[in-house]
């Protein structure tokens, strides 16, 4: 059989163990995804070319020594972000959920240009975010109620209707407190760059803002501490057999947030996506 659909790439490496959720969320949402090891990807980084679509998954990437996402982003940084930041000037979608949030920051990825003009730097810029230790400084496992900002720009979360008991996300971390200055914050609001919030009363991790996940000025970089391809299908839900048949007619919230990136790059959007922007995003 012959297989069809955009080809989507997850990077793995040692200590990384979200890749095969990652690689089953993409097939489920209709792509072709390819699991390929940072060290082969760092020995040719144009491999990334042959790609419509980027996931840097979950896991503890090389123990999470030092600091969770810090090698591995490290690494990145110095092999493989001129290959990335092409893909984002060629309009590459990028989900990172977790520890691949935590490395796409600490790769400069992450929440990207500042805007005003700046194109994306040739170099790897210094975060100007961080995810923490939670505020309980414990590991927290649970499913948390979420909102979509009506501004975002996010690809993947944009137009997202969050409104039933079942839009929940499942998080599990031990660093995953966003926080930023509340000049960043300022900017990251006002470029439509906050992509998803815990809602009021699931804000478990003590995020600046409720913030669970931002984009880059181009919406194509998603990286958010819950695991979206951890709920792609209705028997994930811990309480899936109590949910209204009725409901269970439509994607869960996982699903939907892979669907709205696999369905972008089939309708080739890149050109209006980015017109409507403007300039000063890339």
């Amino acid at each position: 059989m012959t297989l069809t659909g955009p080809k989507a790439l997850v990077i793995t490496a040692p200590g990384i163990n979200c890749d095969s959720e990652l690689c089953a969320a993409f097939h489920a949402a209709g792509a072709q995804p390819q699991s390929e090891l940072l060290q082969r990807l760092m020995r040719t980084p144009s491999l990334v070319d042959q790609f419509d679509l980027i996931g840097l998954p979950g896991g503890f990437s090389f123990g999470d020594d030092i600091a969770a996402g810090r090698i591995m982003g490290a690494l990145m940084a110095r092999s493989m972000y001129p290959a990335l930041r092409e893909a984002v000037l060629r309009g590459v979608p990028m989900i990172c959920p977790c520890n691949g949030f935590q490395i796409a920051v600490q790769a400069g990825l992450l929440p990207g240009p500042s805007g005003g003009g700046e194109q994306w730097p040739e170099l790897a810029a210094p975060a100007s975010v961080a995810l923490a230790p939670n505020a309980s400084a414990r590991f927290a496992d649970c499913w948390t109620k979420i909102e979509v900002p009506r501004d975002t720009v996010c690809i993947w979360t944009k137009d997202l209707r969050i409104d039933a008991p079942d839009d929940v996300l499942p998080s599990a971390h031990g660093e995953g407190r966003f926080v930023a200055s509340p000049h960043v914050v300022e900017r990251l609001e006002a470029g439509g760059q906050i992509a998803i919030r815990y809602a009021s009363s699931d804000n478990f991790n003590g995020s600046t803002g409720a913030i669970a996940g931002v984009c880059d000025p181009s919406g194509l970089i998603f990286g958010l501490m819950p695991h979206p391809e951890r709920y792609t299908r209705w028997t994930q839900h811990p309480q899936w057999t109590r949910i209204d048949a009725g409901v269970r007619t439509h994607d869960p919230l996982g699903l939907r947030i892979f669907r709205n990136a696999v369905r972008w790059v089939r309708g080739d959007r890149r050109g209006a996506h980015f017109e409507e922007l403007g300039a000063s995003a890339l």
